[in-house]
């Protein structure tokens, strides 16, 4: 028996795709009698039992405890989702659900957030949605010392926002560099983002135009390098309905569901999961332990990158859920909340 669709005889493809659809509908091992009962197949039981027999040796089927039922494998809900599924538009009620959130003419943030709220209720999983990392402008950047080594960098951005961070101090700073460098960046780099200002000042360090010595042009880079790194380390990610994962069939999974919600609190980790969708053009379905962060809860992920006015990626909107999932159902919903927040950013 082969393994994939294309080589898969007509019969084994069909009990295989019944017995995924019945899967993912009652959530329950799927035995030969509930196949030749429910299908148009015409096959005896133990016909399909002899099949089913053959997809579980190839590993697209498995047999769990003692049950006389199959279940698909992780590797069978691959070959499902990319081989046999139909996928069609959303149901115009998920449509209208989705679009009635999203277009209530408020903020761009509450619409992000309104359409993580949308696609929870509507899949019944945990809603996500990486929100563009918005790159702050430099209005000032002031220096003061804490001791001999280190001084606490505060900067203050154009929207009003003061951080602070420990910097530590390169060689030959006194009071007089802090003050030097904290005026440079106030005359010379305010209103840039952060990228802009640490490219004008390397640019004008070559050109000789700093007009600061050594140290001072050291501390300023050493400022502006602390605030982007700290920066990229705090992804905006926003998680709805965590509370859907607890559904009537987590009793029989507790293990599973607390694992995910665990999984759940590490923000920066999924993080860096949803980029790897901002780098393609449509969606990314990553399944079980495809991806390392949810391989022990053994969820599924499905996101999609939503795009900005010059039509460059700027996120990703998604949900976290079981591998029982219905990804026919859930994927163009994924799909379209992604095409809908694009329209309105555009």
């Amino acid at each position: 028996m082969a393994s994939s669709i294309g080589e898969m005889s007509d019969r084994a493809r069909d009990v295989f795709r019944m017995v995924v659809e019945s899967y993912l509908d009652s959530g329950l091992p799927v035995g030969s009698r509930t196949i030749s009962r429910t299908s148009s197949l015409n096959l005896s039981p133990a016909s399909i039992r002899n099949v089913m027999q053959d997809l579980e040796e190839v590993g697209l089927l498995a047999a769990p405890h003692t049950s006389a039922g199959r279940v698909p494998t992780e590797s069978g809900l691959r070959l499902f989702v990319d081989g046999i599924m139909q996928v069609a538009e959303p149901r115009p009620e998920d449509r209208a659900a989705i679009e009635a959130l999203i277009d209530r003419g408020g903020p761009i943030e509450e619409a992000i957030s309104n359409a993580t709220a949308a696609l929870s209720g509507l899949s019944a999983c945990a809603g996500i949605v990486l929100v563009p990392k918005e790159e702050p402008a430099l209005k000032q950047l002031a220096f003061v010392p804490l001791s001999a080594h280190q001084a606490v960098a505060v900067v203050v951005g154009s929207d009003g926002s003061v951080e602070n961070r420990v910097v530590d101090l390169p060689p030959g700073v006194t009071p007089a560099t802090l003050g030097e460098a904290g005026n440079y960046v106030s005359a010379r780099l305010a209103g840039l983002t952060l990228s802009e200002a640490q490219a004008r000042l390397a640019s004008e360090i070559r050109a000789g135009e700093a007009a600061l010595d050594t140290a001072a042009q050291e501390l300023v880079a050493r400022g502006l390098a602390l605030w982007s790194e700290d920066g990229a380390r705090r992804p905006v990610l926003i998680v709805r309905g965590q509370a859907n994962l607890l559904d009537d069939g987590a009793a029989a999974d507790l293990d599973r569901v607390r694992q995910l919600l665990d999984e759940l609190e590490g923000k920066e980790e999924i993080a860096r999961l949803l980029d790897r969708a901002r780098s393609g053009a449509a969606m990314k379905i990553f399944i079980g332990s495809e991806n390392e962060l949810f391989a022990l809860s053994g969820s599924s992920v499905m996101a999609a990158p939503y795009r900005g006015s010059e039509g460059k990626v700027v996120g990703v909107v998604g949900v976290i859920g079981p591998t029982r999932l219905n990804y026919a159902r859930v994927v163009p919903m994924v799909d379209f909340t992604a095409k809908a927040l694009s329209r309105l950013m555009a």
